[in-house]
């Protein structure tokens, strides 16, 4: 299946990930081998906490797949993508290595990314608009180890659910996006990352952090967030036309990853 994907690739002028989480054991590392192995790209985008070194605090957790991605991406860089990872607050350590290259991929702390059709974005983590991170950083990994063990439930409760045969859902992401002050704090958010791209006359931004996959036109610019790889499983890419997208990857699978492989039909498009 691995090399009916890379023969038939879906091929896109960038790609945008965010929040992969390296590192955690609720990274839904399957899936995004699976979407690394069926896409091409002429840029990759990494947009902050691919490496989770918060998880990492209370012992190292680091399976093979996730060796997999790495080397993923490393192959994609060796083989002409250009690849620019941004650090995020889980990961905000590589912000002591900005224009530094690792191999072939370097580390930046934003950067205006221009579509085929003109348009200028910034892309950026995102955690600079987040007021508990910015002004109670101590307050936010409290919450951070909190939402870890509701994760952590997730993984078990998907494994239930692929051994019945049943497709990936994220209990994460249905109690965030009922949660009424959830919900308020991601429209603030929303709302935050679109007043600093039309302060900068920009046309939109890309952005991650929330874990909360969006793109929508707010305040006359475009808010694009590329979700993340642990409760959505999505990603942001841009077609050879300039125009954006959001994938959900989990939607390829008539069943979960664990009961079920890939619709080939997905991986043989271009």
């Amino acid at each position: 299946m691995s090399e009916i994907k890379r023969m038939h690739p879906l091929k896109y002028r960038s790609i945008f990930l965010s929040d992969i989480h390296l590192g955690f054991r609720g990274c839904q590392a399957q899936f995004l081998i699976d979407f690394l192995q069926s896409t091409q790209s002429k840029q990759l985008y990494l947009v902050g906490d691919i490496i989770d070194l918060w998880a990492m605090k209370n012992g190292v957790y680091w399976p093979e797949a996730h060796n997999q991605i790495v080397r993923e991406i490393f192959a994609k860089a060796r083989q002409g993508t250009e690849v620019i990872y941004i650090p995020g607050n889980h990961d905000e350590r590589f912000r002591d290595h900005l224009e530094a290259r690792f191999g072939d991929i370097v580390v930046k702390d934003e950067v205006v990314h221009r579509t085929a059709d003109g348009r200028r974005f910034m892309v950026l983590h995102g955690d600079k608009f987040d007021g508990v991170v910015q002004h109670s950083p101590w307050l936010a990994e409290l919450g951070s180890h909190a939402y870890d063990k509701l994760l952590a439930l997730n993984v078990y409760l998907s494994r239930v659910r692929a051994l019945f045969g049943m497709k990936y859902w994220s209990l994460a992401g249905y109690l965030k996006h009922k949660v009424k002050n959830a919900v308020s704090y991601i429209g603030n958010y929303e709302r935050a990352v679109a007043t600093e791209a039309g302060q900068r006359a920009l046309d939109g931004m890309i952005c991650g952090h929330i874990h909360h996959a969006e793109m929508r036109e707010i305040q006359g610019v475009t808010y694009c967030n590329c979700g993340d790889w642990v409760e959505s499983c999505t990603a942001l890419v841009e077609h050879h036309d300039g125009r954006l997208e959001l994938l959900r990857w989990t939607d390829a699978y008539p069943e979960s990853i664990g009961a079920a492989e890939p619709l080939v039909a997905l991986a043989q498009a271009s």
